[in-house]
């Protein structure tokens, strides 16, 4: 997580410093706003992560990961807002870019900061974004319990039958 946080904050600092003071972008609209934005931050931040984590788990069954490592970022960039404004894409593709869970890295941040969601429906955004975090780490430790399973490590003993510990990931099953 950590490197994704650290050229995040690096990048969006000194932006939002520049935008704030040169270029006339508002604060949220208010006290409420900017708190569903931070919230809507950190599930953003987090939500990254589950992605990118469940990108690099599905390594396991790749021999190359380079069409993964070049493909993923576009995917991303494109399904979560990035480059064109999730309510501008068409009617037909709304409702697939609301199901996927990239919608809550970059489209609910920013719209919840500018104020474009109304009030009655910042909770079911934030919901929205935090269920699909829930479920991408779900689906990330039931994953890699299957690839730990049937992985071999150089030196021929595989590490699925117990041996690994990675209690923030996967606790041991035999506690």
């Amino acid at each position: 997580m950590a490197f994704q946080l650290t050229p995040t904050l690096l990048r969006s600092i000194p932006l939002l410093l520049i935008a704030l003071l040169f270029l006339d972008m508002n604060l949220p609209v208010s006290v409420e706003a900017a708190g569903a934005w931070i919230l809507s931050l950190i599930g953003a931040l987090l939500l990254s992560t589950a992605v990118t984590l469940l990108i690099s788990i599905s390594l396991l069954w790749i021999i190359s990961g380079d069409g993964v490592s070049q493909l993923s970022p576009a995917i991303v960039t494109f399904f979560s807002g990035m480059v064109i404004p999730l309510p501008l894409s068409p009617d037909w593709a709304q409702p697939l870019f609301y199901l996927l869970p990239f919608r809550g890295i970059i489209d609910a941040p920013s719209r919840l900061y500018m104020g474009h969601i109304p009030p009655g429906e910042v909770w079911t955004v934030l919901l929205h974004q935090w269920f699909r975090l829930i479920l991408l780490i779900a689906i990330g430790r039931w994953v890699l319990s299957k690839g730990t399973r049937r992985l071999v490590v150089q030196g021929g003993r595989g590490v699925g039958d117990g041996e690994i510990n990675m209690p923030w990931i996967m606790p041991p099953s035999h506690q």
